[in-house]
């Protein structure tokens, strides 16, 4: 038997555990979530683990995650940092994963591969340019403020731009020629460049931000103390038992940590310089 499934099978349940209201958790591109399987075995790792039923909710864009939390119709949800401090209040700090052991990520400014021309976002000038989503730090938000930190206006410094609602679309929008320049997650892209190394392979990269506090893991303000502290702990968890390290491995992360809403100082500064924090 599958190691997930043996896990599952073998979790000895009571009968009203599993009558509870399901425990909700909200999926957005922060990450790569199209590998429906691996979605699959971490609900039933966490379902196990939590001794509750695990329902994951899975949405293409940042807003209707938020706006499902907004509405108390989430439990849960890893979400990228912008949506996390534009929440304000409204969740709390669950868990940061670690990405290439520690728990930050950067912007990634991409071109062409055969683009030998652009080294910068000054020579993305005039250029048609594919945003992420309009809630992402690293393909919205930090692109437009390299271009205010240049002097210029980010709404009439590209010729065109548009939105692709993933990262992953952005490279391939790059890959493919729909778009001169783009603005990603790191983590996407590092994470794209292990499992699908021909589309990276047709993109270069021609700028890294500094480091940004990754993704987190919320809570919903209104979960209780006792949810809220067993799905951090079983999270937290994961790399000390050898299916949470499987998943973890697949994830393309090291594991979670309590963190610390420090992290993300960089990001309000930037937000702040457009009045939206």
């Amino acid at each position: 038997m599958h190691a997930l499934g043996a896990l599952a099978a073998g979790a000895s349940l009571p009968l009203c555990a599993w009558a509870a209201r399901p425990i909700r958790v909200g999926l957005t591109p922060a990450f790569v979530h199209d590998e429906y399987s691996l979605m699959e075995e971490w609900r039933s790792y966490l379902q196990a683990k939590l001794g509750r039923p695990i329902e994951f909710v899975q949405r293409d864009s940042y807003r209707e995650t938020m706006d499902l939390l907004r509405l108390d119709k989430l439990d849960f949800a890893w979400i990228c940092d912008y949506p996390y401090l534009y929440l304000k209040d409204l969740v709390r700090l669950l868990a940061v994963p670690l990405n290439q052991g520690k728990p930050t990520y950067r912007s990634y400014l991409i071109v062409a591969a055969d683009d030998t021309t652009r080294h910068s976002m000054r020579d993305l000038k005039g250029a048609v340019f594919a945003y992420a989503d309009p809630y992402s730090n690293t393909g919205y938000l930090r692109p437009r403020y390299m271009v205010k930190e240049l002097g210029e206006d980010p709404a009439t410094f590209f010729k065109k731009t548009f939105f692709t609602w993933s990262h992953r679309k952005a490279v391939e929008a790059v890959a493919t020629g729909f778009a001169q320049g783009a603005a990603i997650d790191s983590f996407v892209w590092d994470t794209l460049a292990r499992t699908q190394p021909a589309l990276t392979a047709k993109t270069r990269i021609i700028a890294r931000s500094p480091d940004y506090g990754f993704p987190p893991f919320v809570a919903h303000r209104n979960v209780t103390r006792a949810d809220f502290e067993a799905m951090q702990r079983v999270l937290i968890g994961m790399k000390d038992d050898l299916t949470g390290k499987m998943l973890l491995d697949r994830l393309n992360i090291d594991g979670f940590v309590a963190g610390d809403r420090r992290l993300y100082e960089d990001v309000a500064k930037m937000m702040r310089a457009f009045g939206e924090y």
